[in-house]
């Protein structure tokens, strides 16, 4: 007898920073959504497909839930919460470690979802099995989730029992995207995350969400056996435009040479890879320029 080829959608939420993107890279065994330990890092709902020989998840990263400040808070928001109807399983991820009102927002708004949710308490590795307990009677009574499945992302703990329970949500139905692809994402919008990774890694914690980076050209020059990418780096100050570059150029170069490293290893070739830094004021709450960067 043939064996059921399942498949499905899976939307991953939860607060800013809690190791959403860190499941997904760790599940696909690539980086296909940037990292860093700053919250609010992911902007977009974000596609990674695994795929296996008799399944095939289509993992949906969204933005972190919190209360937005600006238009661009909102997209993100909106983007987060418009995924839950359209998927068959939903991951509410959770820090473990500091569970705070912000999940409390998430589970009202789960409260009122058909869709099966998993709650995924994440961080395990830095608790007790007695304060684990304690979490999961506390949203035991709270909410009659499809399952509570205790994680750490980072350590790769307990992830085959998270995956079995997801692949056995998963209704029958066709296999989506190639056995090959690993995101939907197009490599223009990856190389503008990888360089905005470097960004969030590199600078103060007040520079990093005035920044937006866009793909202005890319070419490939054969003549030179490389690919020329030219980067524009939005802030919305000055003084943050000079951060960015620092003294005599060297953090700019610094955000390039890592960036360029992950390019290089995504696209298969040599990169040059040209950096610009523009101030652009209050840019996260202008519709246009929000549009134009793909925040729609």
């Amino acid at each position: 007898m043939e064996k059921v080829f399942r498949s499905g959608f899976v939307s991953i939420i939860g607060r800013p920073n809690v190791g959403k993107s860190t499941l997904l890279n760790t599940f696909l065994k690539q980086k296909v959504v940037i990292m860093s330990d700053k919250p609010q890092t992911t902007r977009n709902a974000i596609r990674g497909v695994l795929t296996g020989k008799d399944f095939q998840i289509v993992f949906i990263d969204t933005p972190g839930i919190h209360k937005p400040k600006h238009r661009l808070g909102e997209y993100m928001v909106n983007t987060a919460i418009r995924t839950l109807e359209e998927v068959d399983a939903i991951l509410f991820m959770t820090d473990s470690k500091d569970i705070g009102p912000g999940d409390d927002y998430i589970l009202g708004i789960l409260k009122k979802i058909k869709t099966p949710v998993i709650l995924v308490l994440n961080k395990i590795d830095l608790l007790s099995r007695e304060e684990i307990d304690g979490i999961i009677k506390k949203y035991r009574a709270d909410m009659d989730f499809y399952d509570i499945i205790p994680i750490s992302a980072l350590h790769q703990a307990n992830l085959d029992n998270l995956l079995d329970t997801l692949k056995g949500i998963m209704p029958e139905g066709p296999k989506y995207y190639p056995d090959d692809i690993v995101t939907d994402q197009p490599e223009r919008f990856i190389i503008t995350e990888l360089v905005r990774e470097k960004i969030l890694h590199l600078l103060e914690q007040e520079v990093p969400h005035g920044i937006a980076v866009d793909v202005e050209g890319i070419e490939e020059r054969k003549e030179k056996e490389l690919i020329y990418i030219r980067v524009t780096i939005y802030c919305e100050k000055e003084s943050h435009k000079g951060i960015i570059i620092g003294k005599n150029g060297r953090m700019l170069k610094e955000i390039g040479r890592l960036a360029r490293l992950d390019i290089e290893n995504l696209l298969g070739a040599k990169v040059f890879l040209d950096l610009w830094v523009k101030v652009k004021r209050d840019w996260r709450n202008k519709q246009d320029f929000l549009r134009n960067l793909g925040y729609s």
